[in-house]
């Protein structure tokens, strides 16, 4: 079992401009690792994007907004993320 302190990495590949937030389901990125597809309904200016994503993950996955840190990605579509390893559970399904 995770502790309250272990922490995963989470890459996603988001889709801005959508009508609303949502997951799509799961992808495999270059080197067939597992990315998880979302949908954004902010647009990829200023940040709004990524303020959207964390919002988005952060009620989805019931962790607060403030545990769950952007790495990598500020200004593509692929991002990785760090969040809390409990968090991992309330992840869509892989199962396609």
């Amino acid at each position: 079992m995770a502790t309250a302190d272990e922490r995963a990495l989470l890459t996603v590949k988001v889709t801005p401009n959508a009508k609303r937030s949502e997951f799509t389901g799961w992808g495999i990125d270059e080197k067939d690792r597992p990315l998880l597809l979302v949908r954004l309904q902010a647009p990829p200016v200023d940040g709004k994007a990524n303020t959207e994503l964390i919002r988005f993950l952060s009620r989805e996955l019931g962790c607060p907004k403030g545990q769950i840190t952007l790495l990598r990605g500020t200004s593509s579509r692929q991002k990785t993320l760090e969040i809390p390893s409990q968090c991992l559970a309330a992840l869509p399904d892989k199962a396609n």
